[in-house]
């Protein structure tokens, strides 16, 4: 996936989850943050974002914020980003057969799906969470408690004591990380729920990403630890 009209600024302040103040060309703009994730480690006093242009001239804030340099390494956080790159890897035949369907936004009993994939007649749900959390080469998820997260994962399982194909695919939106794995410090109700996934058929897959201030791709498997 491809952004346009990409410029780098550096951020100021985020008064809140919604928007932020990033100096850009000598202005300060208020920009929309396309992440309400907490992102404390990310959005420091300082640091080099890049900032996309909005496509609606009715838009209060002129940028979306995108992308983040921590150190040396570049890490997208647009929150949307995750599946629509796992919809363009998947399409292309990434999970290892091209599906003759996919579809977004599906309901399974007392859940809802990101994606509904129907290859060689199996049906298999995938839920794609994306990751921005990393220190030392490791990445996690989550980085604040999700009990909606928690719920996605016993739905899950369900669907596969009933049958069906399931996984939980977590896209890491940065290059060149060691492994992946459930962030229990901050929320261990999700990675025991990971855990007991796992050991009932559950399929636990993270993969990192090719990022540039205007793109991102899905790169290669992380090694998950449960």
């Amino acid at each position: 996936m491809e952004y346009q009209q990409v410029v780098r600024g550096r951020f100021l302040a985020r008064p809140n989850r919604f928007i932020a103040h990033v100096e850009v060309e000598g202005a300060v703009e208020v920009c929309h943050v396309k992440n309400t994730g907490r992102c404390r480690e990310l959005l420091v006093p300082g640091a080099a974002v890049y900032l996309c242009a909005g496509l609606n001239p009715a838009r209060k804030t002129r940028y979306d914020l995108i992308a983040v340099e921590k150190g040396d390494r570049l890490i997208n956080m647009d929150a949307a980003a995750p599946n629509r790159v796992f919809g363009e890897w998947a399409a292309a035949g990434g999970l290892g057969t091209v599906p003759e369907e996919i579809r977004p936004e599906v309901v399974f009993e007392d859940s809802r799906f990101d994606f509904r994939l129907t290859a060689a007649g199996r049906v298999r749900f995938v839920e794609v969470k994306g990751v921005t959390l990393e220190e030392d080469g490791e990445v996690r998820f989550p980085d604040a408690p999700t009990e909606r997260g928690v719920k996605h994962l016993k739905g899950l399982r369900r669907a596969v004591e009933c049958g069906y194909g399931a996984a939980v695919f977590f896209v890491v939106q940065m290059e060149g990380v060691d492994c992946f794995r459930p962030n229990d410090l901050t929320y261990p109700a999700f990675g025991q729920a990971l855990r007991e996934a796992a050991a009932h058929g559950v399929e636990v897959l993270a993969y990192d990403c090719r990022v540039t201030p205007g793109s991102l791709a899905i790169r290669s498997p992380v090694q998950v630890v449960l």
